[in-house]
This record gives structure tokens, sequence and C-alpha cells, in this order.
């Protein structure tokens, strides 16, 4: 008996400390979402109920790459800090659980719901690897906790290969359920109606359009706030293609969408190569501005990138509004507001003439940094992070050539796969009034989001640097540029 009770002594204790050093890894964002262990990639179901924010994502639970699709789950009610919470819906039969959405059924529109409660109503591709796809539903009565699945699945069955990625939302003026879905091969969106959740009607189609480079994945269909115009709102449909991302600013009268950017021009929420998937969360208060996470990989590379014993991150949640620039409707996105309750000031500088480069007195790879730099014409000027022995990540801006860019070749550990060192740099077209650069960079040990002149454009990208590889610094080529202003925040873990 003594021997049994040491042994489970023994067991307790490195069961306990494997788990104390969970988001300690090399490389581990510790203000981004990861699973904590394995892989995931989609972020799904995103629902604001009862003073939570629901995270269901695509996860392995067996392995560290992608495989054996279910459904994780987190929930947080602040956006930043999450409670795991157990498997959702897991794969059986053959069937994995795709990506999908989840509602409140407040109304019990459904008739899940018993003794007047309100059930969380999954919807999501049943696949059947290159067999099938089809739309399934899943119900909850415990507030996400337990689930379901429907026994008449699937509600919707064109017996196609590939026809997936439902997004789910209640359309009140005409007092149904609106669902968009992915063509994915034909690159074009599918619009139904449904009173229950179970009978689907089709309504239209949208596409194809702007990018068909890659298949159409993970539509994404919400109304967004017109910055400085209170109460007026626009329609904003996302759409994942292969690697990217696009979108579409129109409106929506519940049956069609119709788009109002120019035709020729294709418009991304980011520009680096680790952003993908990104959509909405469904049901938050009318005051609430919408709220967009993405996940952040690349299907190039996404299974070798080199960290154990997780694999794929999600964005830091984003607020979105549009705005009217040059006769275009421009996304507006911006890190949600709670992200400041993890930061502490560190460094601050201002009014510097940037001779080549500024080293700043610092050593971090987990911070914000908020920066303005006056480029003189013919400068590229910019920032470079994780700094050191002869590598840096650089963002920068050149002012001839009105081109605004993110380089990651001079960055270090880039054998792990061989399509990692093809996507290294990625620039824009862009102008900067005045020349007057405005970034505001988040750095998370190995990945980077960059905000672009309050939003206006953002970049995303992945980078995996030596341990001293700690540095920062504000350059200017050949021509000397004006630091005007620079604050650096050290950012707790959120874990």
């Amino acid at each position: 008996m003594k021997k049994n009770f040491l042994l489970v002594l023994l067991v307790a204790s490195v069961v306990s400390n494997a788990q104390d050093n969970l988001y300690k890894e090399k490389y581990r964002p510790q203000f981004h979402f990861s699973a904590q262990k394995n892989w995931i990639n989609d972020p799904n179901g995103l629902v604001f109920y009862k003073g939570q924010y629901h995270l269901f994502y695509q996860h392995n639970p067996f392995d560290n790459i992608w495989g054996h699709m279910t459904w994780g789950h987190a929930a947080s009610k602040d956006l930043i800090h999450w409670k795991h919470l157990p498997i959702a819906i897991p794969e059986e039969n053959g069937i994995m659980i795709f990506s999908g959405t989840c509602v409140a059924d407040i109304n019990n529109t459904s008739g899940f719901g018993k003794k007047g409660q309100t059930p969380l109503v999954a919807v999501y591709t049943g696949h059947i690897e290159n067999v099938n796809q089809s739309q399934h539903i899943a119900y909850s009565l415990d507030d996400g906790i337990t689930w379901t699945k429907y026994d008449k699945n699937p509600v919707l069955d064109l017996h196609k290969k590939d026809f997936r990625d439902p997004k789910i939302f209640w359309y009140a003026p005409k007092k149904y359920w609106v669902m968009a879905l992915m063509f994915p091969i034909e690159h074009f969106v599918q619009f139904y109606s449904s009173k229950n959740l179970k009978e689907w009607n089709h309504l239209s189609d949208f596409g194809p359009a702007g990018d068909t480079s890659g298949v159409w994945e993970c539509p994404d269909l919400t109304q967004v706030p017109i910055a400085g115009m209170p109460g007026k709102k626009k329609w904003l449909l996302q759409t994942s293609q292969n690697t990217s991302m696009q979108y579409f600013v129109g409106e929506f009268d519940g049956e069609k969408f119709i788009n109002e950017n120019p035709t020729d021009k294709i418009y991304r929420p980011d520009y680096g190569p680790d952003y993908y998937a990104a959509i909405t969360y469904g049901q938050l208060p009318a005051s609430h501005v919408p709220i967009a996470i993405g996940w952040l990989n690349n299907w190039n590379y996404a299974n070798e990138i080199p960290t154990t014993p997780w694999k794929g991150a999600m964005s830091i949640p984003r607020s979105l509004s549009l705005k009217k620039i040059n006769s275009e409707w421009i996304l507006i996105q911006k890190p949600v507001e709670k992200i400041k309750t993890l930061r502490q000031l560190v460094y601050s500088t201002k009014g510097r003439i940037i001779k080549k480069s500024i080293d700043l007195p610092l050593s971090l790879q987990q911070f914000e940094m908020e920066v303005v730099i006056q480029a003189n014409y013919n400068a590229i000027a910019g920032v470079r992070l994780a700094v050191g022995n002869d590598h840096a990540f650089e963002i920068g801006y050149d002012t001839h050539k009105k081109v605004l860019y993110v380089d990651r070749s001079k960055t270090a550990n880039q054998s792990f796969n061989k399509n990692f060192s093809t996507l290294n740099r990625f620039e824009i077209p862009y102008s900067f009034a005045g020349n007057k650069i405005r970034l505001r960079i988040f750095f998370d040990n190995s990945i980077a989001e960059v905000f672009v002149n309050d939003g206006e454009r953002v970049f995303t990208a992945q980078i995996f640097p030596g341990e001293k590889e700690t540095g920062i610094e504000v350059f200017s080529d050949t021509i000397y540029s004006t630091l005007v202003s620079c604050l650096v925040y050290k950012i707790k873990s959120a874990w």
C-alpha cells in the first residue's frame, strides 16, 4: 500500500511539473492564444454568451500536425486571458469536424432547448476525407461544456467533395438565420436562410471576384461601423484563399451581397504571410465594436514550424471599422483595448536624428512598440527587431517608391521548410502623408503583428529568432531621418 501511495505521488508530481512548464517553451507566444498542446488552425464558432467570449478552434488532440480535426474550446472574459475547456465536438465515425459557427439560439428556434433553456448550436462542416463535405449541427444545453450531435445530420448535403465552412448569423429584418457557405474550387459564396437551423433554403451567390488564385474558404459576413459616422454601417465580407485573405465591402439585404469597392483591386485584411481564416464574433452587445480573430500560420509550411509541444496560434483580437479613403472602403483594424492591461512602459524617447540606426537600450522579445518616424525624401526608414548575430526582422518604408514592407530574409532558423525562405518579403504600395511613418508593433517571441497608421494596413509574420537576438533598432539607410517619438512597453504573459 505504501509503495502504491508513493507511486501515485510520483506520477502526480511529474504531471504537475509538466503542466507548470507549459507556456514557458522556446518561441511560445505569451499574449497570443495557443493550445496547451498539439496542432490548431482555424478559429471557429466565435460567440459572446453570458459575459464570455467563446473561442472554438480546429484542433488535433492526438498530434502536433494537422489531422483528426476536432473542435477545441476556450473562453475568456476579456479576450486576453483564456481558460481552456474540454474538447467540444470530437471527430467520430470517420467524420472530421471542420470549420463553422456557434450561435446562442435565444428564441429556441431549433427546439433543442428544454424548460426555458437557451441552446448553443454549432453549425459545422462534417468532412469525410476525399469523399464528401456536408453541413452538420450539434447543440449544448450547459453553456458549451458538453455537446450532442443532431441525430438527423447532415442538415445540408449537396454531395460535393468541397463545400464547407458555414458562417451563421440572425438577420432580424427577415426573422431568419442566414448562412454563408463556400464553394472552394468554384470561388463563390452561397447564402442560405433558415427559420430553425435545420432546414435551409438557397438565397443567392457571390463570386468569383477579387483573388481567385487559390481555393476559397471560411466566409465571414458581418456589419461594421463607419469610423466618424455614428450609427452608420456597411457589410464586410471576408474570404480566405489558400494562404491569404481578402475582403469586400458593401450592402446585404438579407438575400444577396453587393460589393461597393472597385472590382479590379484586391483588398486584404493582412498583407503579411501568417494571417488566415479570420472570422468575427457573433452576438456581441449592440454597443460592442466588431471583433475578429485569425489563425497565425501559413499552409505552405504550417506543419513544420519549429514549435513543440504546440503548433499554431491566434491573432490578437482585432476591433474592426471602415473608412472611406479615396473612394474606396478600407478596413481599419486595431488591437482590442484590453491588451493595454498587460503592458508596462520601459522606454521612451523623441526628437532624435537617425544616422543609419539608433540601437534602443533594450533586450526584449516580448513587447509593444509605438513609433513615429519622419522619413526624409528618398530614404528607406523603419524598425528592426529580433536583432543580433547579424539577424533581424525589418519593417520599412521606401519613400521614393512609396512602398511599405516587412522582410524576414535575415532572420534565424529558416531551414525547417523549403517554402519558408521563399516567402520572406511582403510589400504593398502605400503613401504616408508627408512621409511620416506611424507604426504600432507587437512582438511575441515568434509572432510579429504590425499595425500601420492607426490600423489602415496590417502585416503579420512568424519568425524564430535565437535566444540572444533581442535587440531593437530604428533605421534610416543612407539619408538622415528623424525619430519623432518612440514608446516601448514590456508585455506581461497572459498565462
